[in-house]
């Protein structure tokens, strides 16, 4: 399949077909060229060294920490208003130390499992040996454009992949710096960036990749899979959900409502960790309430003109979230807003929100079905814990499911009793960061996981080799003539299974 881009004139030939030129930049090739480059690259050295994944990690941690200041100043300026601490934090420095745990571990991962060494010194040799996918496709998004395609795109380095990566369109200038600097640090057979002379998102997901890496909506999500589909590529998707918070009776409402008014407000909401309603004991819902937005109060001061308080990325999205809390009063609920003194908000010049509070919420609210992504949180109270479960229960599962109060009975009750991607207890996003368990979706909130070794194990093929050196041959036991010795032999072995069976229980 060939298409050309109207706007861009670049043809992709997703076939991967087509010449190669030699030392040419990302820029200056296809899709579909790109993809047979690296193909062939792979072919050439299917198994690359550790030293060699480890050199490739090292320049990804250069091409983000060289650059720093750059992308900063770019993801300020993609979002109109986004602090550069926020940035520095969330999208630079905390992309490293999962590349350095990769760096650090892929020697030990990459070597093959001998299942037996006793079968092995009686003839019978068992591995498993974790070999590259070949070619990985990583699609990410526009709210954290450079940790969640780098932390991927590492997994998949370390792994001994070749990699693509289409930036957001959503995030130009973030974008623009990546396709420019990338070719400084990789040849584009070993990674190359994706522009937007190279079409659609579309465009990128259709191509026949060895594994394709995916973050973003789950609307968008299922198209990325349909298109994955067509080619048979193992897809991973990383998407988003309504993430639940349940606070336990018995825990400090003040510390907990304070922590969930930051968590909410983290990039503006726009984050797929980020909580998007609270289940709290009634008699103390107005308690929970009352601190949320005090807390929202003491920490913006002013909002339009301060660069301090996130943007939301884009007016579409702007009108969107606005749309949602609109429907939720106009059918009756209960919305509260944090507004300093003097402002007009929502702006959609600055295109930013209040934190908005809302109580009230039934089911035929837009808000009670779509995921906010905006700085917008929804409050309900309960009686019984039980009610909390099965209103989570009975819904999509998210991404995270949030926890304030000990872990005892009521907090296995819960987690043994919903589903979910992950599960947060007293504090935000804490797994996210981690590489030590895995961060995945479930379900409408994503398949497949990676951090730490399960993202080495998602670019990874397991492939299972077993070498004889034994005087017969199993296949002789399967084929005829099927005589009286070889009829005695399949009922012995039965018979050995049933008592196996047995024995065992």
């Amino acid at each position: 399949m060939t298409t050309t881009d109207a706007t861009s004139g670049v043809t992709n030939d997703h076939n991967g077909s087509g010449a190669i030129p030699g030392g040419a930049t990302a820029r200056e090739l296809s899709l579909g060229q790109i993809l047979a480059i690296q193909q062939q690259a792979q072919r050439e050295d299917p198994q690359p060294s550790a030293k060699v994944r480890r050199d490739r990690i090292s320049r990804l941690k250069q091409l983000v920490l060289d650059n720093a200041a750059e992308f900063a100043a770019a993801l300020q300026e993609d979002y109109g208003s986004r602090p550069e601490a926020l940035s520095t934090l969330t999208d630079i420095a905390a992309s490293m130390p999962d590349l350095d745990h990769q760096r650090g571990h892929v020697a030990k991962w990459m070597k093959p499992d001998v299942v037996s060494r006793a079968l092995s010194k009686v003839g019978f040799h068992q591995e498993v040996r974790h070999e590259p996918k070949g070619v990985v496709g990583v699609m990410g998004p526009w709210n954290f454009p450079l940790y969640l395609t780098i932390v991927p795109a590492g997994s998949a380095l370390g792994a001994g992949n070749r990699v693509m990566i289409r930036p957001s369109s959503s995030t130009p200038r973030t974008t623009e710096l990546l396709c420019s600097l990338g070719p400084k640090y990789f040849p584009v057979e070993e990674l190359a960036f994706a522009g937007p002379e190279h079409g659609r998102g579309a465009d990128f997901s259709v191509l026949d990749f060895d594994h394709l890496f995916f973050t973003g909506s789950p609307r968008v999500g299922r198209s990325v899979a349909a298109d994955a589909a067509a080619n048979l590529t193992p897809v991973t998707l990383e998407l988003g959900g309504k993430n639940p918070v349940v606070v336990d009776p018995e825990a400090d409402i003040a510390e907990a409502a304070a922590n969930v008014a930051g968590s909410r407000m983290v990039n503006g909401g726009q984050v797929c960790v980020c909580p998007d309603y609270v289940f709290v004991p009634r008699s103390r819902l107005e308690e929970f309430c009352d601190t949320v937005l005090a807390t929202w109060e003491s920490k913006f001061g002013a909002i339009s003109g301060n660069p301090e308080y996130t943007a939301t990325i884009n007016g579409s999205n702007f009108t969107r979230i606005v749309g949602l809390i609109d429907d939720a009063r106009a059918k009756g609920a209960t919305v509260r807003q944090a507004v300093p003194d003097g402002e007009e908000l929502p702006n959609a010049v600055e295109r930013k929100i209040a934190p908005t509070l809302i109580t009230g919420v039934t089911d035929e609210m837009e808000i009670a079905g779509d995921e906010v992504f905006g700085p917008v949180l929804s409050v309900f109270a309960y009686d019984d814990i039980a009610e909390a479960v099965e209103y989570i229960g009975a819904r999509p599962d998210p991404l995270v499911l949030y926890w304030y109060g000990e872990r005892g009975p009521r907090f296995d009750y819960v987690v043994g009793h919903t589903r979910s991607g992950n599960v947060y207890g007293n504090n935000f996003g804490i797994g996210m960061v981690s590489s030590a368990v895995p961060f995945g979706g479930s379900g409408q909130s994503g398949m497949g996981s990676y951090h730490g070794k399960w993202g080495f194990d998602t670019f990874s093929r397991d492939r299972a080799v077993a070498v004889s050196h034994f005087d017969y041959n199993v296949g002789d036991f399967m084929t005829p003539p099927f005589d009286a010795a070889a009829k005695r032999q399949a009922s012995l072995f039965l018979k050995a299974m049933t008592l196996r069976t047995k024995f065992l229980g």
